[in-house]
């Protein structure tokens, strides 16, 4: 008998759902046909549209390879990330992502991504202002906006990444082993910067990959004004928090 870790890859992508019935699938197929495996946590804040059931169905065709954790209610992005990195942590996966439902992230990247960890990395990221970093179908206030977000970032915390609130990205272990995530509480955009100051102020690698960054096709954005009120106020937090 084959055991469940057994067919398990080293590598595996934590994608957040909340209503993404119209995603699941098609993130799923694309994923589960890249030439490199990866194994997928989808972790559900109990979305009502029927996310979770599907990937119920998916996990029956691609036995071993689709994970799910059901929570809840709507608990927030950055929960669900630290949820699912302690899940992965223990399951003893080498190299974790990140990455959106809504194909804003291309699932082609994680290749990319996972080298740049390869070759030398502990924090590679998916990045929109990297040199050779795009975004697409976005109205230019919102681009300027979240530009001179990451300008503003890098200011009050003394940081050289350039895409600040990216959230597609690859982690090796032992990155996030050394980061104290349950003092992380962050929900949003703040919880993805967070993370990355953790990751320079412990002394790791963070190497930025580019992008195109495109805006979802499907299903309806989590963006609102608390989120972005968070983050604003939310770095100056940081630099006192025990990370």
């Amino acid at each position: 008998m084959v055991c469940i870790k057994d067919l398990m890859s080293e590598s595996v992508i934590i994608i957040p759902t909340y209503n993404e019935i119209e995603n699941v699938e098609k993130m799923t197929r694309k994923v589960m046909s890249l030439e490199k495996d990866f194994d997928i946590l989808f972790v559900d804040d109990n979305s009502p549209d029927g996310t979770s059931e599907k990937i119920i169905e998916l996990q029956q065709e691609f036995s071993g390879r689709i994970h799910l954790e059901r929570r809840a209610g709507k608990l927030g992005l950055g929960t669900a990330y630290i949820h699912g990195f302690k899940w992965a942590m223990s399951k003893g996966f080498d190299f974790i992502f990140e990455m959106d439902c809504d194909f804003s992230h291309n699932p082609d990247d994680l290749i990319r991504l996972y080298q740049a960890c390869v070759d030398g990395a502990d924090l590679s990221i998916g990045s929109r202002y990297t040199k050779g970093g795009k975004v697409s179908n976005w109205p230019i206030k919102r681009v300027l906006m979240s530009y001179f977000a990451s300008v503003y970032v890098r200011l009050v915390l003394w940081i050289s990444i350039k895409d600040t609130t990216a959230g597609f990205k690859c982690y090796r272990r032992k990155v996030l082993e050394s980061i104290n995530l349950d003092g992380v509480t962050f929900k949003g955009y703040a919880f993805q910067i967070c993370m990355k100051y953790a990751a320079v102020k412990h002394g790791h690698i963070v190497i930025e990959v580019p992008i195109t960054f495109v805006d979802r096709l499907y299903g309806v954005s989590k963006m609102s004004t608390g989120i972005f009120k968070e983050a604003f106020f939310g770095v100056w937090k940081m630099r006192k928090m025990n990370l």
